[in-house]
């Protein structure tokens, strides 16, 4: 039996992580496709944007380690991102689908929620704290996707229109160049 050490807990949940990402980056444009709603189309080609930038930064996170990703594949992402599939097979596009996309996106959305709260709890607790600040930045992102996913599930079943949460995503995909154009300087 090997030695148990936190470093390798946090290698361990850093490469579910990733590969979760590389997961989600194949399965949002069958989602994107699959709308009926604008405005969710929209939310999954900005999750699709933000996703890029979270791979980068694990990117950067595993050169800081030393390591290469691409441990194990993430079970648990492939289970969530099956049942997603199932959806798009079984119902007909219609705003139904639509939100039951997002409540699938949702269950994703809290996988990814837990695991860069307990990465980053854990980089803060190794002192890696550069680790750590940019793990928090994922999940505030992911905190925010889960968010936006309600705003438009709650306009998709109360047939309202989305026009302040229009301006919410504009802001979101205005700091997303901001913080592309900063990673590149």
């Amino acid at each position: 039996m090997k030695e148990a050490k936190f470093e390798d807990l946090l290698s361990h949940t850093l490469n579910d992580l990733y590969d979760a990402e590389r997961q989600i980056l194949e399965a949002l444009p069958k989602m994107k496709d699959a709308v009926t709603t604008d405005e969710l189309a929209q939310a999954f080609e900005l999750h699709m944007q933000q996703t890029r930038e979270q791979v980068s930064r694990l990117d950067r996170i595993f050169a800081k380690m030393g390591e290469q990703p691409g441990g194990k594949p993430s079970e648990g992402m492939e289970g969530l991102l099956r049942e997603g599939e199932k959806l798009l097979v079984e119902m007909e596009k219609s705003p139904v689908l639509d939100a039951a996309l997002i409540a699938a996106a949702q269950k994703v959305e809290h996988y990814e929620i837990s695991g860069y709260g307990t990465a980053r709890t854990l980089a803060e607790m190794l002192g890696q704290n550069e680790t750590a600040d940019l793990l928090e930045q994922t999940l505030e992102e992911e905190k925010d996707t889960d968010e936006a996913l309600t705003e438009v599930a709650e306009m998709i079943m109360g047939g309202d229109s989305l026009d302040d949460e229009d301006d919410d995503i504009e802001q979101v995909e205005e700091e997303i160049i901001i913080e592309d154009e900063e990673v590149k300087h």
